[in-house]
């Protein structure tokens, strides 16, 4: 199929902004390479969403940046870089660019002009299997022929041509096509629903495969798609409400609370063979950087093949306890994994099955997806459902959500557990709802805390304490109140000295003036104090700072503590008061922006 044809549907796609018309010019398109040579329909797909294949596959990327693109369209022009780069500055469109200067070259004569002549028109073909070459170009001297290789294309290809493989390349296609709008074209083309097409699409999220699998197969060979372990499933996504009374009526009067963790969204495939995939909530593949989480699959999932989703996040070493997403990412970007894995180890907390052993249960209700995702776990720590509560009634959900928060997550997500519950593949509807604070009280300034308890430790910190239970100093009821566990921040030799700086002060019972719903492992008398920083304040249902002073049944928290330093110059009754705590709550609060979700 000649390339040009594909180029006109782009520069019509370009200056409509019609959805109509958008449509039409991909279906006609689409017919024409139905008529030509349907093997490449994926392809031509691929194209129009601006990749070479899926995210999910793995494969590399074109690879070539800026300057790279500059020195081929130079190489192709016969014109100086520098000329390039000034017109660059000025258009802001290196497609734009490359269609002027290309255009500007001087035209061959004599035998030259007759062999170019004489040379077949550009075909998509060539152009798909020329970039896709240059993207599996590795190893030394790859940028260089990555980059001639490039401007070879563009040296055979009209002005016009040029301009949408240099956009394609720099992956800025500007078309404004959405998946949408292919998935209409599709069933256009093929005469079907387009609903057919889209759950077609997610239930396996790949798009050209579906648009391949609709001309060669048809309309019924879409409806029968079910999940199949290795290809992802778009997601289901959630609705945002911030009432208690509001998520509950919505749900019908009934829902199941799960924790919305602070990590890094996975749906993990356990192949026939016993392979293990793992794609993030944009459907890359993140096999690689989770090789521990690979092998408690492995482990706990009980059968041939099946895909679970969860959110992997982030836990202390030491202590167990959650860690933020920043430190997920953290390891993400570290190099050796297997270094990383040691220094931020993680837990994976499921929350629905999709797929299990030859039978499709997306379109079963969220009750029978848990029972069978339970049926097929053998849970441990690492591996295991994420905390989860039926609730049917606002109070109730808001003391979870405290818990949640006061735990180091970000909130709840709702679901509903009615007879059309099921799994709603790339969909956002209200069978699921965040419940998520709009606000936050960041802790701009250190507080001074006194040790009430402690906690042993696990892994490297066996043998000492890995943990210590922090209070502030309520003045007028003279008790020592609860407000976190911190285990972060001590040196080496700081944890190896906990057990003699306690040992004089542990006692058999709590202290008559320590007010907390936590039991320690150890007690410890009012005696030491510390300094802490924390990322933020919260409400807490279990800690006992402040306790019904800010909101009923609540009181507060510190979220992510972190030990500074022992302040020895301090007696117990000068630690921070619950008071004081309570005033950086409300002089920190503030609006939480709403921002993209995490990838």
């Amino acid at each position: 199929m000649r390339f040009s044809e594909v180029v006109d549907a782009l520069e019509r796609l370009e200056r409509t902004s019609s959805r109509i018309q958008i449509v039409a010019i991909l279906t006609n398109l689409f017919k024409r390479v139905v008529e030509q040579n349907k093997d490449i329909i994926d392809k031509v797909v691929y194209f129009i969403q601006g990749k070479l294949w899926p995210d999910w596959y793995g494969y590399p990327e074109i690879g070539i940046g800026e300057k790279g693109i500059i020195k081929a369209i130079s190489l192709a022009a016969g014109v100086k870089e520098r000329e390039v780069e000034n017109l660059y500055k000025q258009l802001g469109d290196l497609g734009l660019v490359a269609e002027r200067v290309l255009a500007k070259k001087p035209k061959t004569t004599g035998l030259l002009a007759f062999a170019k002549a004489k040379q077949e028109p550009l075909t998509f073909e060539k152009v798909y299997n020329t970039l896709k070459r240059i993207a599996f170009m590795q190893g030394e001297g790859s940028r260089d022929l990555k980059i001639k290789t490039l401007a070879g294309l563009l040296k055979e290809a009209s002005p016009k041509e040029a301009k949408y493989i240099v956009r394609f390349v720099q992956g800025k296609l500007r078309l404004g096509v959405g998946d949408a709008s292919i998935i209409e074209a599709i069933a256009s083309l093929i005469g079907a629903p387009k609903e057919v097409v889209e759950r077609a699409y997610n239930l396996r999220a790949d798009l050209g495969a579906i648009a391949k699998m609709a001309v060669e197969e048809g309309i019924e060979a879409l409806k029968r798609i079910k999940p199949q372990p290795g290809i992802p499933i778009r997601p289901m996504l959630a609705e945002r409400l911030h009432d208690p009374v509001e998520i509950l009526r919505k749900l019908g009067g009934k829902g199941l609370a799960e924790y919305k963790y602070d990590g890094e969204r996975a749906q993990i495939h356990l192949l026939p063979n016993g392979k293990v995939v793992i794609y993030s909530r944009r459907l890359e593949n993140i096999t690689h950087s989770y090789p521990d989480v690979v092998q408690y699959a492995k482990s706990s999932l009980k059968a041939k093949e099946a895909i679970v989703e969860g959110e992997i996040v982030a836990v202390d070493p030491e202590t167990g306890e959650l860690r933020p997403f920043q430190e997920l990412m953290h390891r993400r970007r570290k190099h050796d994994v297997h270094i990383a894995m040691k220094e931020i180890p993680v837990h994976v907390k499921l929350f629905d099955l999709m797929y299990v052993d030859g039978e499709d249960y997306t379109n079963k209700p969220l009750p029978v997806r848990r029972k069978k995702l339970e049926e097929i776990l053998e849970p441990r720590e690492e591996f295991n459902i994420a905390t989860n509560k039926i609730v049917d009634n606002p109070e109730d959900l808001e003391k979870f959500f405290r818990q949640a928060i006061a735990d180091g997550c970000e909130g709840l997500v709702v679901k509903a557990i009615h007879d059309k519950s099921i799994y709603q593949a790339g969909a956002r509807g209200w069978l699921w709802i965040k419940y998520k604070r709009d606000y936050k009280s960041e802790m701009v300034e250190p507080v001074d805390l006194v040790v009430v308890g402690a906690f042993y430790g696990k892994g490297r910190r066996g043998g000492t304490f890995g943990a210590l239970l922090m209070a502030g100093y309520d003045p007028e009821k003279d008790l020592f109140m609860t407000v976190c566990k911190v285990g972060s921040g001590f040196s080496d030799e700081e944890l190896a000295r906990l057990p003699e700086l306690l040992k004089p002060y542990i006692i058999p019972n709590k202290h008559p003036r320590v007010y907390s719903n936590i039991k320690p492992d150890v007690w410890v008398q009012p005696a030491l104090v510390a300094e802490i920083i924390g990322a933020e304040i919260t409400l807490s249902p279990i800690h006992t700072c402040a306790k019904d002073e800010v909101e009923t049944g609540s009181g507060l928290a510190i979220r992510f503590p972190r030990f500074i330093r022992w302040r020895p110059d301090k007696g117990p009754q000068e630690a921070t008061t619950c008071k004081e705590i309570v005033e950086m709550y409300k002089s920190q609060l503030h609006k939480i922006e709403e921002k993209p979700e995490k990838v």
